[in-house]
């Protein structure tokens, strides 16, 4: 039975999408079944960093209206024979996405898939509290900013009580994914140091991702940037960030500093 993922954060344009291409890429390169689904019903931005964009037939919401079968709507990568898209549709609303059409799919593709990773639409809306409902772990994406930070505080409250966890009476897994870092810039106070972000939202730190035109460069090429540029330091980063989720104990070192902060990121786990 494969395991849910749910990428999300209180707020857009924080790399939501990037991270789920380039953490379900990085999976699928250790030889496991991995299917990235787009919940972000009417906009669909996941099948163009993933490029399959002129390869949508079917979506999310045909296979949950039952006008295509599961088989019919996932899309194989190019690249990564173990790596699939699930993708949203453009021309339908949130309003498409029924509570047990997203409990179908889910289910299904937890017996077919090792790993199941939904990126959720920003926010707190329909989709995006669907696209958590059934997670067994979340990776919350945020920026090193006061209100990105904020927002993501909000979505970890919603995480503890609006899932199926929650409502089991069971702890949610969570992890902090925090991206756009640059190391100068924290350090001048014009943005956020990795310690305050920790401090506020109390969750593990899954990774930290450099600022970098490597993960545009990627974007436009319609690749995760895992598999643009394997070595390049934003890869290199969500590389060690799958590890991470696979159960692997690694330290993080702050891009641009050299020290470890393996401790307070374990320290925390065990809280």
């Amino acid at each position: 039975m494969g395991k849910v993922i749910v990428v999300t954060s209180g707020k857009g344009g924080v790399g939501k999408t990037t991270s789920t291409a380039a953490l379900g890429a990085a999976l699928a390169q250790r030889n496991e079944k991995v299917v990235v689904v787009d919940f972000d019903v009417g906009l669909r931005n996941l099948d163009l960093v993933m490029g399959a964009e002129r390869r949508v037939v079917y979506d999310l919401v045909n296979v949950i209206h039952g006008d295509a079968k599961l088989p019919q709507a996932l899309i194989r990568d190019k690249r990564l024979e173990t790596l699939f898209l699930l993708p949203a549709s453009q021309t339908r609303d949130k309003d498409n996405l029924t509570p047990e059409g997203v409990e179908r799919v889910i289910n299904e593709l937890k017996n077919y898939f090792d790993w199941v990773i939904c990126d959720s639409p920003a926010g707190i809306e329909r989709g995006a509290t669907l696209a958590m409902r059934h997670a067994d772990v979340a990776v919350v994406v945020t920026n090193p900013e006061v209100s990105s930070v904020r927002d993501s505080d909000r979505i970890i409250g919603l995480l503890d009580s609006k899932t199926l966890k929650a409502e089991r009476g069971e702890r949610m897994e969570k992890h902090l994914l925090l991206t756009r870092f640059d190391a100068a810039r924290a350090e001048r106070g014009d943005m956020l140091k990795v310690d305050d972000v920790l401090e506020i939202l109390s969750i593990p730190l899954l990774g930290i991702i450099p600022e970098s035109t490597d993960v545009l460069r990627a974007s436009n090429l319609g690749s995760p940037v895992t598999l643009a540029d394997a070595r390049c330091a934003p890869s290199l980063a969500y590389f060690d960030a799958a590890r991470r989720l696979a159960g692997e104990q690694l330290p993080i070192t702050i891009p641009g500093e050299k020290k470890s902060i393996f401790g307070k990121i374990f320290a925390r786990r065990a809280a």
